[in-house]
């Protein structure tokens, strides 16, 4: 089975400074500003690329596809690489794929440099959450991921809005070079990261995740709760019906809630573990939703959902990460992979579902069919527990000195 991971970090790995990971969470936060700032300047790209605003949308769609399928693919193929290798590397291939949009003159051009950054920010975001887990203790994991996590919340907070602001001011463009700069800021301090690898498994080890039935059930959760935010977030302007600017303070109230909620994760775990952690998120989209459905005309009864909605999904992310370190400590680094695919899969399901509700049911409808939704998010997560009872005795453990 290889290594475990206390193994791989005694056997002369050194631990994560909180300066390491801010280093993460700069590429997280990176990659986290342009997952959304595409889907905020969409009026600016199909006007500039002459395409309607349907097709542009598909950048955004495109991209979570390559990432979806590209992450565990890259995860498998790079086995026990230096996680400061593929980091690098990730994002590196990622300003070149910003570079290609950046410059790019037409839509085919566009879209090559958005299928090249996914497959650069899979490289990167995934190796990053294992860099966290793989240079932790049990008692500092939840912690790490949390931090690393905090990036991409962040961007949301920060990162989008100014990344919107920036684009309707200065073009779509000017948004994608400062991606870049950012990027190569990343790319560059990752040198400064201690050596990490990932257990070395084999070509059958790594292709074993697949038909673990734990991991399987880990990753359904997380499709589950995150379908929820993603179908409102993708069609948030028809949602609130409101202003462009309003639109912007909403998103901002989203992220801001989703660093909330990932800040005090590390403490719920702590409290309760991770599967009641999950469950706790799957339970703040779904009541949020349904406050959103109720008050989407009010705008500061908007905004305050919206706070509670990005704090339950920020709340259900690092407990799943958490899990996956806690039962498959060998297959971690590519069932972060994986992880990360179902979170990709995720937005395009809520954006695909939204807009097949939006056909049928109109703009009132999205809110109540993402709280449906949150519904079974909920029933999938008290369900789906794939820690045995001993493996949940050893968790529980862990989670006294998280």
């Amino acid at each position: 089975m290889g290594m475990t991971t206390e193994q791989g970090i005694r056997s002369g790995q050194k631990y994560l400074s909180l300066a390491d990971l801010l280093i993460l969470a700069v590429g997280t936060f990176t990659l986290g500003v342009d997952g959304y700032v595409v889907s905020g300047l969409l009026p600016e790209v199909s006007a500039d690329l002459h395409v309607s605003v349907s097709t542009a949308g598909q950048l955004t769609s495109l991209f979570a596809i390559v990432y979806a399928v590209g992450s565990p693919i890259i995860a498998a193929l790079t086995g026990n690489w230096d996680r400061r290798v593929l980091l690098a590397g990730g994002m590196a291939v990622f300003i070149v794929g910003m570079v290609l949009q950046a410059t790019g003159s037409n839509f085919p051009t566009v879209a090559g440099g958005r299928v090249v950054a996914a497959l650069g920010a899979a490289a990167y975001q995934s190796n990053a959450f294992s860099t966290a887990g793989l240079l932790s203790d049990d008692a500092h994991r939840a912690r790490s991921l949390a931090v690393v996590a905090g990036g991409a919340s962040l961007a949301l907070v920060a990162g989008l809005p100014f990344g919107i602001l920036v684009g309707q001011a200065w073009g779509w463009r000017s948004a994608m070079w400062i991606l870049v700069v950012l990027a190569a800021i990343s790319c560059v301090a990752v040198a400064l990261l201690p050596a990490a690898h990932a257990p070395s498994l084999g070509v059958r080890g790594r292709l074993r995740v697949l038909t673990d039935t734990r991991v399987r059930g880990i990753l359904v959760g997380t499709t589950t709760v995150m379908v929820p935010a993603f179908l409102i977030v993708s069609y948030l302007p028809t949602v609130l019906h409101i202003s462009g600017t309003l639109v912007v303070v909403a998103m901002f109230g989203f992220g801001c809630g989703q660093v909330l909620g990932t800040a005090a994760v590390p403490r719920l775990i702590r409290w309760r573990g991770s599967p009641f952690v999950l469950v706790l998120g799957a339970c703040a989209v779904t009541v949020f939703a349904v406050i959103l459905a109720l008050t989407r005309t009010s705008e500061f009864g908007a905004v305050v959902s919206m706070l509670g909605l990005g704090a339950g999904a920020g709340i259900a992310i690092v407990p799943q990460q958490h899990r996956l370190f806690a039962l498959v400590p060998a297959f971690a680094p590519i069932a972060m992979g994986l992880n990360g695919s179902a979170i990709y899969c995720a937005a395009a399901i809520g954006a695909a579902l939204g807009g097949g509700v939006l056909a049928v049911g109109g703009a009132w409808a999205l809110a109540p069919a993402a709280a449906l939704l949150g519904v079974i998010a909920i029933t999938a997560a008290a369900v789906l527990r794939p820690e045995s009872h001993s493996e949940r005795k050893a968790e529980a453990a862990a989670q006294r000195g998280v």
